[in-house]
């Protein structure tokens, strides 16, 4: 998927869960497309990736509902992520991390840094945050020894916004989004070191800790509401 198509994804990914497109709303790949000011072709993508995601659902042969889901449903499915990762983390701390292993997170942890030394965010950095942050959580399951972890996380993804790489970022806020993805990447780095140092529970509860980055930690940097909530000025 090209940064564009990703760029699409994000934005209406943000607009469902902003409530733009509410719950049970029939949406089509036109009207979608002239509200974004993009092709069909990125649009019909998108709605490929957000119905993996479980934002969205089939309607008919062709068409797409926006998929009823209620705050606690995505708070319920944060929590799941995490506890799921914070085990996996927990298991790669007591069993050791390799060298090779090491590097490799700290591939992404540097890529976390070198997006973020220029001191503020651009539209186009949410897409590599994305790509970044779902190698690194990837990485980290992939390796805890436990392919029924992996499996269990990728039928919780198909909740919304359960995904790790389900991030949404407001484009009129970036200032405070980059104060998040600072958060966010310290919590990366400390996740590291506690793998490093076989810190098992500490990695556990950082990780727990970490999903719920994009969904609470908006509301201490005044970026607004939770996901599906109503703004103030709606």
């Amino acid at each position: 998927m090209s940064d564009s198509d990703k760029s699409v994804v994000s934005r209406l990914r943000k607009l469902i869960g902003e409530g733009f497109y509410p719950p049970g709303e029939r949406i089509g790949e036109v009207a979608v497309a002239e509200q974004l000011g993009v092709s069909r072709t990125p649009v019909r993508l998108a709605f490929r990736t957000l119905e993996q995601e479980g934002l969205l659902q089939r309607a008919g042969k062709r068409g797409f509902m926006v998929r009823e889901f209620t705050e606690a449903d995505v708070l319920c499915a944060v929590e799941v992520r995490g506890v799921l990762e914070g085990l996996a983390a927990r298991r790669l701390a007591e069993q050791g991390l390799s060298p090779a292993l090491a590097e490799e997170l700290t591939v992404w942890i540097q890529k976390g840094r070198e997006l973020l030394a220029k001191g503020y965010l651009e539209e186009r950095d949410v897409d590599v945050w994305s790509e970044l942050n779902r190698r690194f959580h990837e990485t980290i399951v992939g390796s805890a020894g436990s392919p029924v972890i992996g499996d269990a996380i990728a039928r919780n993804n198909h909740l919304p916004f359960a995904a790790a790489d389900s991030i949404v970022i407001d484009s009129e806020a970036l200032d405070r989004e980059y104060r998040k993805l600072q958060l966010a990447q310290t919590q990366h780095e400390l996740v590291l070191q506690a793998l490093s140092h076989g810190e098992g529970a500490r990695a556990e509860m950082l990780m727990r800790e970490h999903a719920f980055i994009g969904l609470r930690y908006g509301e201490l940097l005044g970026l607004g509401p939770g996901l599906g909530q109503p703004r103030a000025d709606d």
